[in-house]
């Protein structure tokens, strides 16, 4: 069965209707909605063809139909194609509009809070920005050197000079020509690669070489994983949280306080950030089961990735039901993203 123009234009119609009053729609209201000219009869059959090819549902057997996440993944990918070049006009009427939000913000945590509100406030959804964040930085160099008895500071430089410190506790004592030894021994081993590339056989080449001080190298590269480690954890600021119980698809209780949880915890959307995070900082469409946060299955989430002059990467995210304003909150985004592009590079000149 094909999807020919006439099932495209009656989908098109079902779910633009659904996403404003959020009811079944029938062939009647079909009818009404199109330039078809077409009976109910006819409407009502192609109907039942794109309920059998996986488009609509019929909740209840007596009512009208509502998209299903196919026909949602249909209409936003021949959505986002057919305004590609109707949103690069927009964009700069856009940017215009909303500029105001990135100026005269002076620390990065104020300005990303600031977009998260904005991005609420303008689309009546839940949103959320994370903080940019570049993994896989490299070791430059570490540096170890005794405190006091029992006690070693661990300096760890990564690339960017990045500089994460740790201290170890209750540890042998090293005396000054044993700390170069070790110095040595370490960022001969380990400088130049990133903790990923940091293996066990790597690891049991030191411990070896180390002969007595084999436990102790262990324990340095464990503390210096953990202070890197560190380095990869991103904040993220979220918005909008209680406009979920504005859809009444999202706001029975056990679904609106689980995305609210998922909201406030805001680790929980780590999933959500790493998937999102494209090479070609991308616009992603997630539907339902397509997104990679449980509590966010009955949503779909729009998702943008920004980036820094240095390769480190950030994520808007916007959050609603299945019928949200996909055109509207792909236009924002774009907006917000090339803002943010534009005001991380002018930073980092």
């Amino acid at each position: 069965m094909e999807m020919d123009e006439r099932k495209i234009k009656i989908l098109k119609a079902v779910i633009r209707n659904y996403l404003e009053t959020g009811e079944p729609v029938g062939s009647r209201t079909v009818s009404k909605y199109t330039d078809l000219n077409l009976s109910s009869a006819t409407i009502r059959n192609e109907m039942a063809d794109l309920e059998e090819m996986g488009y609509i549902l019929q909740p209840h057997t007596s009512a009208g139909r509502i998209p299903s996440d196919a026909g949602y993944r249909f209409y936003v990918d021949n959505m986002m194609q057919e305004q590609k070049d109707a949103l690069d006009r927009r964009e700069e009427e856009l940017n215009a509009k909303e500029s105001l939000l990135l100026e005269k913000v002076d620390r990065v945590e104020d300005l990303l809070q600031n977009v998260a509100k904005t991005l609420a406030a303008n689309t009546n959804y839940a949103t959320m920005v994370a903080a940019p964040h570049k993994s896989g930085r490299r070791i430059k160099f570490i540096q170890i050197s005794q405190l006091e008895r029992g006690k070693i500071l661990a300096v760890l430089v990564l690339e960017g000079n990045t500089i994460k410190n740790t201290i170890l506790q209750n540890v042998m004592e090293l005396d000054t020509e044993m700390c170069l030894k070790l110095n040595v021994m370490l960022n001969s081993a380990v400088g130049g690669l990133t903790l990923e590339e940091i293996n066990l056989s790597i690891i049991s080449g030191l411990t070896a070489q180390a002969g007595e001080y084999g436990m102790l190298i262990r324990d340095i590269l464990d503390a210096i994983a953990a202070a890197a480690d560190s380095e990869n954890d991103f904040q993220i600021y979220t918005s909008g949280a209680t406009n979920i119980f504005k859809y009444p698809e999202l706001s029975d209780n056990s679904k609106a306080s689980e995305l609210i949880y998922t909201l406030e915890e805001k680790r929980l959307l780590a999933n959500l950030v790493n998937d999102s995070t494209d090479k070609d900082g991308g616009i992603r469409v997630y539907i339902g089961e397509e997104t990679p946060v449980d509590s966010m299955k009955d949503c779909s989430v729009v998702t943008a990735t920004y980036e820094l002059s240095d390769g480190a990467k950030g994520t808007i995210g916007i959050i609603g039901p299945k019928r949200m304003d996909y055109e509207k909150v792909v236009e924002t985004i774009k907006s917000i993203k090339s803002q943010l592009d534009d005001a991380f590079k002018k930073g980092g000149e």
